[in-house]
C-alpha cells in the first residue's frame, strides 16, 4: 500500500482517517483491561501480546462506496485498503484471462484494454531515464507481454474534455442569469469531493459539468470500442494508469456504473508508482521489455504521434485553451501568448483580457487546498470576480500527483516536477479541434451538440450530507 502523498491537507484534515473525523465505517473496537502491546511482523502483520497470549489481528477494509459517503476526510483513498483499485487486482484478472484464452474457455475471456494518462507517462519515462515515446511503448510491450489487449492514451478524451468544457464556458459567459461564474474545472476528483463534502449546494452550481478524460475514456471504451469489437461493455476490463489515488474514487462514483451493462465505466485504477511497484516485484526495469504497438481503434488514420501536450498546464490545460477560444469566439481577440501573473504564491495565479481599460475575461489558475481555500472563500464573500478557474486539488497541478513516482537519489520533489514540466512542455501541442475529433462526434455522438453526447460527456455532482455516529465526537 502507498504512503500518503503528505500534499493534501487543510485546516484539521488530512489525508488519514481518524476516529475523530466522521468515518462513516466505524472501527469495532474491543478494549482490553489487562494492557497489551503490538508488534509488527516481517510479514507486515499485526501481533497483539497480552497476559492472555498472542493474537492475530486483522486488517479493516474500507470500500470506495464508504469513502464517497463519508463526510470526514478529503482523500481517503490513499491510506485505506482498497480490494478492487490495486495492481494485485489487475495482475489477478490478467493471470486468470490467460488462462481462460489457454483452456478456450470463451465465456470467461475478457478483452482488457489498458490507458494511459500523459501525466503518469512523463513520471515512469523520467524514472526509467527514457524518451517518452520510446517509454510509451515499452508500457505497451510490457502489458501485452503479461495479457493486455489494447494500450491506449487519453488524447482523444483530453480533446473531447476541452472542447466541452470550453462550449459549456461559452454557454454561461452568455447566460449568467441562469449560470454562475467562475466557472470551476471538474476533472481534479480531490477537489470535487472536498467540494461535495464541504461546501455541498453552495459551490456545486460552479462546478463545470464536463467529465474527466478519465471518465471519458470510460465511455469511449465500454461503449463504442466494444460496438467496434461486437462485444458488449462488460465483456471488457478497462484500466487506467493515473497520476492521483483520488482517481479510484472517480472511477468507483455511483455516476458513473452503467446499470445496462451492470459494469462500471473504468474498472480498475492504478497509478504511476503502482506501476514502479509491479516492475520492482519482477525485478525488471521499464527497458527490459520489448516495445510493443500502440493502439488506436479510433479512426482508420493512425496518427503519427501518440504523445501530446495541451497547451502550458501539465493539468490538461484547460485555463490557458478556453481563455484563447474565448477571445476569440466572444471579442474576436486572438490571443498567442499568455502572460499570467502570480497572486500570493505561483500555484495562484491569474491572466486578464483588457480592451480600452476594460476587463473582458479574467481567468485563474489555483493549485492546492491552501489557495482552493482562498478562492472558496472570496466566492462566499462575493468577492470573486474571475469568469473561470482551473482548480486541481495538488500543488502544482497534475504532474505532481500524490501517485507520480517519488525522486531518486536525493533529488527534491520541486527539482522532479519542474523536470517534469519542461519535458511535458517539449511535446507537440495537441489541437483539440482535429479531424480524429470529428470523426469521434460524428460517428458515435451523433453530432457535437446532441443529447447522447451531453448524457455521455457530462455529469452532475451532489452534496454529501454529513452523518451522525459515535465517531463524530470532536474530544
Amino acid at each position: 500500500m502507498a504512503g500518503f502523498s503528505g500534499a493534501l491537507k487543510l485546516t484539521d484534515l488530512d489525508d488519514f482517517i481518524t476516529p475523530s473525523q466522521e468515518c462513516i465505517k466505524p472501527v469495532d473496537i474491543k478494549k482490553s483491561k489487562t494492557g497489551s502491546k503490538i508488534t509488527i511482523q516481517d510479514d507486515g502483520t499485526y501481533i497483539e501480546e497480552s497476559k492472555l497470549g498472542s493474537q492475530k489481528l486483522e486488517k479493516v477494509e474500507i470500500t470506495l462506496a464508504d469513502c464517497l459517503a463519508c463526510s470526514g476526510c478529503i482523500t481517503s483513498a490513499e491510506g485505506v485498503l482498497i480490494t478492487q483499485q490495486s495492481q494485485e487486482e489487475v495482475l489477478r484478472i490478467l493471470n486468470e484471462n490467460n488462462i481462460a484464452k489457454q483452456n478456450d474457455e470463451t465465456d470467461k475471456i475478457k478483452t482488457v484494454v489498458i490507458t494511459v494518462s500523459q501525466q503518469s507517462l512523463l513520471s515512469l519515462a523520467k524514472r526509467y531515464s527514457m524518451d517518452v515515446v520510446d517509454a510509451l511503448k515499452h508500457i505497451a510491450g510490457y502489458f501485452k507481454k503479461i495479457g493486455a489487449d489494447y494500450i491506449l492514451d487519453t488524447k482523444i478524451a483530453d480533446d473531447l474534455a476541452l472542447i466541452e468544457a470550453r462550449n459549456e464556458f461559452i454557454k454561461r459567459y452568455k447566460d449568467q442569469k441562469t449560470h454562475k461564474l467562475p466557472m470551476l474545472t471538474s476533472s481534479c476528483p480531490g477537489w470535487v469531493c472536498y467540494a461535495e463534502k464541504t461546501h455541498g449546494n453552495f459551490i456545486i452550481p460552479f462546478i463545470s459539468t464536463t467529465r474527466s478524460p478519465q471518465q471519458i475514456m470510460g465511455v469511449l471504451v465500454k461503449e463504442h470500442l466494444a460496438n467496434k469489437l461486437n462485444i458488449t461493455g462488460d465483456k471488457i476490463y478497462h484500466v487506467t494508469i493515473m497520476p492521483c489515488y483520488d482517481k479510484k474514487l472517480e472511477a468507483s462514483r455511483e455516476d458513473f456504473f452503467n446499470e445496462a451493462l451492470d459494469s462500471r465505466d473504468i474498472d480498475c485504477v492504478i497509478t504511476s508508482i503502482e506501476i514502479e511497484q509491479m516492475l520492482i516485484n519482477e525485478g525488471k526495469n521499464l527497458n527490459e521489455f520489448e516495445k510493443g504497438e500502440f493502439d488506436w481503434p479510433w479512426t482508420s488514420k493512425i496518427p503519427e504521434n501518440f504523445v501530446w501536450s495541451h497547451e502550458l498546464s501539465g493539468s490538461g490545460g484547460y485555463s490557458d485553451y478556453i481563455f484563447k477560444y474565448a477571445a476569440k469566439e466572444l471579442f474576436n481577440e486572438n490571443v498567442e501568448v499568455l502572460e499570467y501573473k502570480n497572486l500570493r504564491n505561483p500555484d495562484f495565479r491569474e491572466v486578464t483580457l483588457e480592451k480600452d481599460g476594460q476587463v473582458l475575461l479574467k481567468f485563474a489558475i489555483a493549485n492546492g487546498f491552501r489557495n482552493i481555500q482562498n478562492l472558496v472563500q472570496k466566492l462566499k464573500r462575493g468577492k470573486s470576480n474571475y469568469h473561470y478557474v482551473e482548480v486541481m486539488a495538488c500543488p502544482t497541478g497534475c504532474l505532481n500527483g500524490g501517485a507520480q513516482i517519488r525522486p531518486q537519489n536525493n533529488q527534491q520533489m520541486k527539482e522532479l516536477t519542474r523536470e517534469l514540466e519542461e519535458m511535458y512542455r517539449s511535446l507537440p501541442k495537441s489541437q483539440p479541434d482535429n479531424d480524429d475529433v470529428k470523426v469521434i462526434y460524428e460517428e458515435f455522438f451523433g453530432g457535437n451538440d446532441s443529447d447522447k453526447a451531453q448524457k455521455l460527456l457530462h455529469t452532475s455532482y451532489h452534496a454529501v450530507e454529513k452523518m451522525s455516529t459515535a465517531l463524530t465526537i470532536k474530544w
